[in-house]
């Protein structure tokens, strides 16, 4: 592949002279910049877009960083993709590059969030799957960097930090209330990892429609983590231990624990929603298919992508009168509620 260096050494002139000529710096002769621009051409160079952008003052490019991503349920990852989706559809609408990085927190332990971006030059961030307790969560919260945190409230005055989630309070009030609604009184959680800020507001949404409604879920919480095998494991010892009071519900947080919650519940020889309702929470592809289908909250994580992109555009250009955005969620009512008598 043929370097700047090459073309340099081919037109006899230094490399930061071919570089003002095929970016058509004033100093540079009509001569020089020609020779430059036909031996450029000739040796079918091409300059390097991130390189270019990193040198610019007016950079304009935004860096994606995905957080947990290895770690994430293989299932979970086409939600990940929905965001990258959205972000790249809304940086090429405003004619930015988009950087993807993927970063675990053993990686975060090594090196800060700050100094992450700066060996990279970033200008703009739009971060996912960031989780409270990360290394990475502390250094945010004092960035001079513009970010947008997807699925994350930061409980500070940065007005470099914006965020970009659905209303998980009121959903998983929705959900609640639906189940009681149909009058379920004894319902238990399946809560996700306990160091997220979604599982924090999912939480306080089931745990303010229980108060109001005089349900209690003492003692019926239970750790799923976010993951399909722990739910299924830990839903399974709950239920063997208390064979004699059964919840006639069960709310998981997502999608994945709610597939767990199923495969345990089955294998109890029970079923659902005949002797246990269930619901999950994102609304992935995959709950239209297992039987029976489960009804859930929809996320659209595309447009939130989308929207988390266009908010670190606007912050990083000075533009933005409020740094959260909250997109609509939808209920989707399927097969696993059942009303009580």
């Amino acid at each position: 592949m043929t370097t700047i260096k090459d073309v340099a050494k081919a037109a006899g002139v230094s490399v930061a002279m071919v570089s003002k000529a095929l970016n058509n710096y004033p100093d540079v002769s009509p001569t020089t910049r020609e020779k430059v621009k036909m031996m450029a051409e000739q040796m079918n160079y091409s300059p390097n877009v991130v390189a270019k952008n990193l040198s610019s003052k007016n950079q304009k490019t935004i860096a994606m960083i995905s957080s947990g991503f290895l770690s994430s349920e293989s299932l979970d990852n086409s939600n990940s993709f929905d965001i990258f989706k959205g972000v790249y559809e809304a940086t090429e609408e405003a004619g930015y590059e988009l950087a993807m990085y993927f970063i675990e927190s053993k990686k975060q332990e090594t090196k800060d969030y700050a100094k992450f971006c700066r060996d990279r030059n970033i200008r703009g961030v739009v971060l996912s799957g960031i989780r409270l307790d990360d290394p990475y969560f502390e250094s945010l919260l004092e960035t001079n960097i513009p970010c947008v945190l997807i699925d994350v409230k930061v409980p500070n005055d940065n007005r470099l930090i914006g965020s970009v989630s659905i209303d998980n309070i009121r959903a998983t009030y929705e959900i609640g209330d639906y189940l009681i609604s149909n009058n379920h009184h004894n319902i238990a959680i399946v809560s996700g990892a306990q160091k997220t800020d979604v599982n924090t507001q999912r939480m306080k949404g089931i745990s303010m429609v229980a108060d109001e409604k005089g349900i209690s879920i003492e003692g019926k919480i239970i750790d799923g983590d976010f993951k399909e095998q722990t739910a299924y494991e830990n839903v399974k010892h709950y239920l063997t231990s208390n064979k004699a009071d059964l919840p006639t519900a069960i709310v998981c947080f997502s999608d994945i624990m709610a597939l767990g919650t199923l495969k345990a519940i089955n294998e109890m020889g029970l079923n659902v929603p005949e002797d246990i309702s269930l619901t999950g929470f994102d609304g992935l592809k995959i709950i239209d298919y297992t039987n029976p289908s489960i009804t859930t909250i929809k996320q659209p994580f595309r447009e939130m992508g989308y929207e988390a992109a266009k908010l670190v555009m606007r912050i990083m250009e000075g533009k933005s009168e409020t740094n959260e955005k909250i997109v609509p969620h939808e209920m989707i009512m399927n097969n696993s509620v059942k009303k009580l008598n």
